[in-house]
């Protein structure tokens, strides 16, 4: 199993700690992942990771699909794999209907047809074997609407081909999942409990049958939050908060693939509370009812022992193929220092 760590998105102020990153690239942490949602972009960050480390990759987890051109996103990806000597990895995302058409001002359309085009385009782009034509549901290439000038013409990457590239996507849902695993080669799921793999195992299947590929050309690569401490519950709190944002109010009442998966993992009772709670107002309530066995389930918490007890499940699901990477979220060195330990 190989490890990485989850850097996320910038609050008002953008700050990277390089110290840790440096720190986590001599652990043998293999990637660094930077996000975006509605502030800081992920591509910058990358960037400037990238100048100021040797051996780690970093990635992007994710760079939103509506709001950049399939053939942006290609062009970004070579350059700075190039850059780097091969340092760069794609993760891409649909984000969401609030951030697609709220804050990018494009229609949210079809997800998985977005995903399945998006990733066949930037893949031709990096092949390089032909000038670009696609014709599909979301993407023209060249553009054929009404409003173009005709003008357009198939065009071939000035860059060296770059096939080399690994393509991630960031999937729950059931189809999702099995577009991911059919276009890409590997999945974000944003938590998962490692010996629940049957949530995915269907929906994964079916996408690699349709691929004529295995389990062991695509990486599953959860989220998963560690903070170490002796007190449990305080351990606990900061990730029910965020687990509550995701579960409560990422999305309209009937359109919350978060709500939905926290229900496929056995919480369905807890996910509807929560959701009722968070749009309603009432957080820090929707904060508490997220259960501990939720968090534990999915998340790395408490003493250092019992950490290392849990890190066991996560040890077989690694063996067993359901998990390829950790993708860790901690701004502990001696937390990152103790999963290091114990996986590679």
């Amino acid at each position: 199993m190989k490890l990485g760590i989850v850097g996320g998105y910038s609050g008002r102020r953008v700050s990277i700690d390089i110290d840790r990153i440096r720190a986590a690239e001599s652990m043998g942490y293999e990637s660094i992942w930077t996000a975006e949602a509605y502030g800081s972009d992920a591509v910058s960050p990358a960037a400037w990771i990238l100048a100021q480390t040797d051996r780690i990759k970093v990635g992007t987890a994710i760079m939103q699909m509506p709001a950049r051109s399939p053939a942006c996103t290609a062009m970004t990806a070579m350059t700075l794999n190039q850059m780097s000597e091969g340092r760069f990895m794609l993760g891409l995302g649909a984000s969401g209907p609030q951030v697609a058409e709220g804050w990018h001002g494009v229609a949210y359309g079809r997800p998985i047809t977005r995903l399945k085009e998006y990733i066949g385009i930037v893949r031709q782009i990096m092949a390089r074997e032909a000038p670009l034509e696609h014709e599909g549901f979301h993407y023209s290439l060249p553009y054929s609407g009404d409003d173009g000038t005709g003008l357009g013409k198939p065009l071939k990457s000035i860059l060296a081909p770059d096939t080399e590239i690994p393509i991630y996507s960031a999937s729950i849902t059931p189809a999702g999942l099995a577009a991911s695993a059919e276009v890409a080669d590997g999945v974000f799921p944003i938590w998962m409990d490692p010996s629940r793999y049957d949530v995915f195992e269907p929906s994964i299947n079916k996408g690699l049958a349709k691929a004529d590929k295995t389990l062991l050309q695509y990486d599953v690569a959860p989220f998963v939050t560690c903070v170490m401490g002796d007190d449990l519950d305080q351990c606990r709190m900061p990730i029910k908060g965020n687990m509550a944002l995701y579960i409560g109010g990422m999305g309209a009442r009937d359109k919350n693939f978060y709500n939905d998966y926290a229900k496929a993992l056995g919480f369905e009772d807890a996910a509807v509370k929560i959701q009722d709670l968070y749009l309603e107002g009432r957080k820090d309530e929707a904060m508490a009812a997220v259960p501990d066995e939720l968090v534990d389930a999915v998340h790395l918490v408490g003493p250092a022992e019992r950490i290392r007890e849990r890190l066991q499940e996560w040890k077989k699901a690694g063996i067993n193929g359901h998990v390829g990477s950790m993708l860790i979220s901690s701004g502990q060195l001696d937390a990152l220092e103790l999963i290091a330990g114990e996986i590679l």
